[in-house]
C-alpha cells in the first residue's frame, strides 16, 4: 500500500501495528521470549489511551525507520533521537524523553571527550552514538556493532577502550554487572528521544501526542519510569 494508515483508518481496524528493537535494556528488551522495558510498557500505555489493540513487531535497529517508510508498520517505539537527518525521513511525536550519549570504560582515566583521542570506541550501527563520535577529534578507531548489547560486551572483555551509549542504558548496565568495572563519564551530546510515525501522517502522530500528554498527566509516565528508571526522567 502506497499510503500511510491515517489514524481513523487504525481505528476501524482496532488495532496498531507498533515496532522496536528488543536488545535495548533497559528501553525495549527481551525478558525470555516477553518483550518489556521502559518503552514497551510506555508504548502498551498509549495504545490503550487510543483504545486500541496492539501488535509488536521487533526487529533490527537499522530496519527500523525505514519499515516505516514502507507501511510495514504504524509507529516506531525504540529510542530514537530526533535529528534534522531523520526529521526529512519520518515524522517525530512529542518527545518521551530527553537524554544523551555517556562515555562508559573500565579506566577511570577515560571520562571526557577528550579522553578518547587515541583509543578504540564501541558504538552500535545507526545510532546517534555513532554519528557523534565519528566527529570527535583524535578517536583511533570507531568500531561498530549491530545491537548495542555487543558494543557492551567488547568493552567488558577488553577488546574496545570505551563505549558510548544512552546515560539510561550505561547505569542499567552498571547496576546488572557491577563486577564488570564499568565506570560512567561525561557526556559526549544530549538529545530528545521521541516515537516515529510515517513522513507527514499527522493524524496518528497527534493521536500519540494527546496519549502521552494524558499519560503525563494522570501519573502513568511517572509509574513507568521509577519501574524501569528508579526516577521520573
Amino acid at each position: 500500500r502506497a499510503e500511510a494508515r491515517t489514524f481513523e483508518e487504525i481505528q476501524k481496524d482496532g488495532k496498531i501495528i507498533v515496532a522496536t528493537e528488543g536488545a535495548f535494556p533497559p528501553f525495549n528488551f527481551f525478558k525470555g521470549p516477553k518483550l518489556t522495558g521502559f518503552e514497551v510498557d510506555l508504548a502498551e500505555a498509549l495504545v490503550a489511551k487510543m483504545k486500541l489493540q496492539l501488535e509488536w513487531r521487533a526487529l533490527s535497529f537499522d530496519a527500523l525507520l525505514a519499515g516505516l517508510r514502507q507501511d510495514r508498520w504504524d509507529m516506531v517505539i525504540a529510542s530514537f533521537a530526533i535529528t534534522p537527518e531523520r526529521s526529512k525521513a519520518v515524522t517525530f511525536t512529542s518527545p518521551h524523553y530527553c537524554s544523551g550519549g555517556v562515555i562508559v570504560a573500565k579506566d577511570p582515566a577515560i571520562r571526557t571527550a577528550k579522553d578518547l583521542a587515541g583509543k578504540v570506541v564501541a558504538v552500535q550501527t545507526g545510532t546517534t552514538y555513532l554519528e557523534n563520535v565519528a566527529k570527535l577529534p583524535g578517536v583511533k578507531e570507531v568500531k561498530n556493532f549491530p545491537k548495542d548489547t555487543d558494543a557492551r560486551s567488547a568493552l567488558v572483555a577488553g577488546r574496545v577502550d570505551a563505549w558510548v551509549t544512552d546515560k539510561f542504558v550505561a547505569k542499567s548496565a552498571l547496576e546488572a554487572a557491577p563486577e564488570a568495572g564499568l565506570k560512567i563519564g561525561d557526556f559526549v551530546f544530549v538529545e530528545k528521544i521521541a516515537t516515529a510515525v510515517k513522513k507527514g501522517n499527522a493524524s496518528v502522530a497527534q493521536a500519540i501526542d494527546k496519549a502521552l500528554a494524558e499519560l503525563m498527566a494522570d501519573g502513568t509516565y511517572e509509574v513507568i519510569s521509577k519501574k524501569y528508571m528508579g526516577e521520573d526522567i
